[in-house]
């Protein structure tokens, strides 16, 4: 297990991001590269824009309307695939995205125990340990122990949910929307709402924090 938590450790919230991409970057250049498939530059643009543009800002703000609009929250819980488009995202074909909603009383987690299903529109590239055997199988077994070793302690109340993704079936989470947050524009809030948030191993950044 010591393996497992230094791997926790290693990709914490602060550097996950940048670290997970920079990692991504390098084995694919690497490979691609020598191989000769592709220039490196090309690359570099495709993964800024998944990380950047296509990625986890798509999801951010579906939060960010689903925190400000009750009739879109409404709509993202009844039918999260059909909400997200019209907003202008639209998943692979073949994909149905779910939403589940965090509470006081209960918070949601996404695991993919045979797989490395991913709404990759929505969320931006997936985070390595994501795809790791002792990511899938504690967050199943023990998903409050995996909370803490991503420094996330919950209320001794509140359940934990652990949904597993399937190749036709992708979740997101709606996170609780931050506290202090009131008359926030959607783009304000936007900016709180984290990849990890939206997999249920983080919370949305807090107000004022950098």
């Amino acid at each position: 297990m010591a393996h497992d938590d230094h791997d926790h450790n290693h990709h914490d919230h602060e550097h996950s991001e940048l670290s997970d991409t920079q990692l991504r970057v390098r084995a694919l250049e690497t490979v691609l590269t020598e191989k000769g498939y592709i220039d490196p530059k090309a690359l570099d643009a495709i993964v800024e824009a998944y990380e950047t543009r296509i990625g986890p800002r798509n999801g951010a703000a579906v939060v960010a309307k689903a925190w400000t609009d009750p009739a879109f929250k409404k709509a993202l819980l009844d039918d999260a695939s059909k909400a997200v488009a019209t907003l202008g995202h639209v998943s692979r074909v073949g994909d149905h995205l779910i939403a589940v909603e965090n509470t006081p009383k209960t918070h949601n987690m996404i695991v993919c125990t045979l797989c490395s299903c991913y709404p990759w529109e929505i969320l931006g590239l997936p985070p390595i340990w994501y795809k790791s055997a002792p990511y899938r199988s504690r967050a199943v077994k023990d998903p409050r122990g995996v909370l803490a070793d991503f420094g996330v302690a919950l209320p001794k109340g509140t359940d934990i949910r652990v949904w597993d993704s399937t190749a036709e079936t992708r979740f997101m989470v709606l996170p609780m929307r931050p506290a202090g947050t009131e008359g926030w524009s959607e783009e304000k809030l936007a900016d709180l709402v984290t990849r990890d948030s939206m997999i249920g191993t983080g919370l949305p950044k807090q107000p004022g924090a950098r």
